[in-house]
């Protein structure tokens, strides 16, 4: 059995006094893409922001190999190796391509490291290598989502937490995405993924989880939730 990174046990969180969290609790082991799905409002983008401390638990734990890290600061979450690539992206329109992805390093002082990471954020999207003077913003919806992955990579993270990759964007472009987050994976990155695209996450992933209204109503291996006449007929489609 391989080493549990991430565990959240009984993991609460609210909004006021709405709980978005009731007491959730899942594994995510080394080397693994664990997806968590469930429709709007289910509590998905809430579970990677209370990891992140960026949202306080009520109650409950994150474990990060083992260690108690619940709303640990969250610029300690990032220095231990927990990477958060928001919805939305959240990209530095105003910079440059290189300028954002050195922005996802400005904590590293060898930069002999920093080129090294820039080189595989670029040899992963060669399309970022051509345009590494051209503004954030001007960047297509799908170019931005890959600096938005490359500027996390340039952290070396242990665990990435990746919020809704393939929101707003064109079929073909989700699967260059998808292909991508395979990669980074191949390449040692455990990934914890939030995706409303059920059919490409299942497909992506080794496990998943199943969450409603704030708690997780089924979980096993994606083969498995991916044949669950459930889960196909409210994300698959009939």
């Amino acid at each position: 059995m391989s080493k549990v990174v991430l565990s959240l046990k009984n993991l609460a969180t609210r909004y006021g006094q709405i709980y978005a969290l009731k007491g959730i609790s899942l594994d995510v082991c080394e080397g693994e893409i664990v997806t968590l799905l469930g429709s709007n409002g289910a509590g998905k983008s809430t579970t990677l922001k209370t990891i992140s401390s960026l949202v306080p638990a009520c109650s409950g734990k994150v474990e990060f190999y083992g260690k108690d890290i619940t709303n640990a600061p969250p610029h300690d979450i990032v220095e231990m190796g927990i990477i958060h690539v928001p919805e939305g992206r959240r990209i530095f329109k105003e910079l440059n391509v290189q300028e954002n992805l050195e922005m996802g390093s400005f904590t590293l002082k060898d930069d002999a490291e920093r080129k090294r990471r820039m080189d595989r954020a670029l040899d992963l999207f060669p399309v970022l290598k051509e345009r590494r003077k051209q503004m954030g913003g001007l960047l297509s919806g799908g170019e931005q989502q890959m600096l938005a992955i490359g500027r996390a990579l340039m952290t070396n993270p242990k665990v990435l937490l990746l919020d809704e990759p393939s929101m707003g964007l064109a079929p073909i472009i989700v699967q260059g995405i998808m292909d991508i987050i395979k990669q980074i994976n191949e390449q040692g990155t455990t990934i914890l993924l939030v995706e409303q695209n059920a059919k490409a996450a299942l497909k992506l992933a080794h496990r998943g989880y199943v969450l409603e209204t704030g708690e997780i109503v089924m979980e096993g291996n994606a083969d498995v939730l991916s044949k669950d006449d459930s889960i196909v007929k409210a994300y698959l489609g009939h």
